[in-house]
């Protein structure tokens, strides 16, 4: 019964604010083993389809008209299962969309309220399971305003649900912004930009006799906001000697709800910074690190230190259709979660044409 009341208490967390410092929180995690294997610094360093996540107006960047990319990943031994899908495909020559899907979420909750039959025996049949998931649909838009600057648009479907207990939809958007110059990308991303929204609603009667034993109140059901974020990322990429290629980015992560356990932290606002490097090799294969989530960590005798989470990455260029990424990384850099080993594959058809865009695009000014 633990674990039942631990997950339906945290419905009545939720419906203690309107705009919960951490709503929408499984948004934040990343998509594409690249992007997490450099410490989810990509909104200036992103090319393909998983730019509708992290800066859709990153997606002008793909040279192929049809992109599709999976991913898979595991959190907590196992227990949370995390999956993106995504596709992108042009609509004329400067004019990208995408479509694409997340899901966190845990899978085969034991739900022991019934384990006692009416004659008070225990009875191991009567245990039923339920799944408590997040997901998110992004419909994307990208422009092609110049050969200097690409703009995109989100709009964002959340879905949560706790099995019958209590389920969430939510609507918002996210605009992005790409600044090309030569060797050189600058990246702004606007996410939740007019504040996304999650209308909750609970059953109220299934778990009001559990509520009432542990002293809980019912959960009612309620509206939970999604505060804006900005994200402000510089990218440059360099050749070295004939075959190698060195791409360093840097995202800086502001938040504006209150202050943040980050490395900069005023009641205005906490900036959260990460730094990602990637080695290339022919275009072929790929080398990468990132460092993320700077926190200071305080000890028994008030000390302080400062923590951070690394995460490793490599690419494999399979064929002219097929990219294979990993990464090793993890969600908390400050528990004892373990690390996480992270796959995507990404699958291009029909390259474009050269001069197929009707302006100048990446490596091009």
């Amino acid at each position: 019964m633990s674990a039942l009341v631990l997950v339906l208490a945290s419905l009545n967390v939720v419906a203690q604010g309107i705009t919960p410092k951490y709503s929408n929180e499984f948004m934040n995690i990343g998509v594409g083993a690249r992007g997490l294997g450099m410490g989810g610094a990509q909104v200036a360093a992103v090319k393909d389809v998983t730019a509708a996540y992290w800066n859709p107006a990153a997606l002008l960047a793909i040279e192929h008209k049809y992109e599709f990319s999976m991913m898979h990943a595991e959190y907590f031994a196992g227990i949370a299962k995390y999956d993106y899908a995504g596709f992108s495909t042009n609509i004329e020559e400067d004019n990208q969309v995408a479509v694409s899907l997340i899901r966190f979420g845990v899978d085969d909750i034991p739900d022991t309220r019934f384990l006692y039959d009416a004659n008070g025996a225990l009875n191991y049949d009567n245990i039923q399971f339920f799944n408590a998931a997040d997901y998110a649909l992004l419909l994307s838009y990208a422009r092609d305003f110049s050969d200097v600057f690409k703009a995109g648009i989100n709009t964002k479907i959340i879905h949560r649900n706790v099995g019958k207990f209590a389920k969430a939809w939510g609507f918002g958007f996210d605009v992005g912004g790409m600044f090309l110059m030569d060797s050189w990308q600058i990246g702004v991303m606007l996410r939740d930009i007019t504040t996304t929204f999650n209308a909750w609603s609970h059953n109220a009667e299934m778990v009001r006799e559990i509520y009432a034993q542990t002293d809980n109140e019912l959960p009612q059901n309620s509206i939970e906001l999604t505060l804006p974020q900005a994200i402000l990322s510089l990218a440059k990429t360099v050749s070295l000697q004939e075959h190698f290629t060195v791409q360093a980015v840097v995202d800086l992560n502001m938040t504006f709800d209150g202050q943040r356990n980050t490395l900069i932290s005023t009641s205005a606002v906490s900036v959260d910074p990460r730094v990602g490097l990637e080695v290339g090799y022919k275009q072929v294969a790929y080398l990468r690190g990132g460092v993320s989530n700077f926190q200071y960590i305080k000890a028994f005798d008030g000390s302080e230190s400062l923590s951070v989470k690394p995460s490793f990455g490599l690419g494999i260029f399979l064929n002219e259709k097929a990219y294979v990424d990993y990464a090793l990384t993890d969600i908390g850099a400050v528990s004892e979660t373990p690390y996480s080993h992270v796959f995507s594959l990404k699958v291009s058809l029909e390259p474009l044409t050269e001069g197929f865009r009707l302006h100048k695009g990446w490596g091009e000014n």
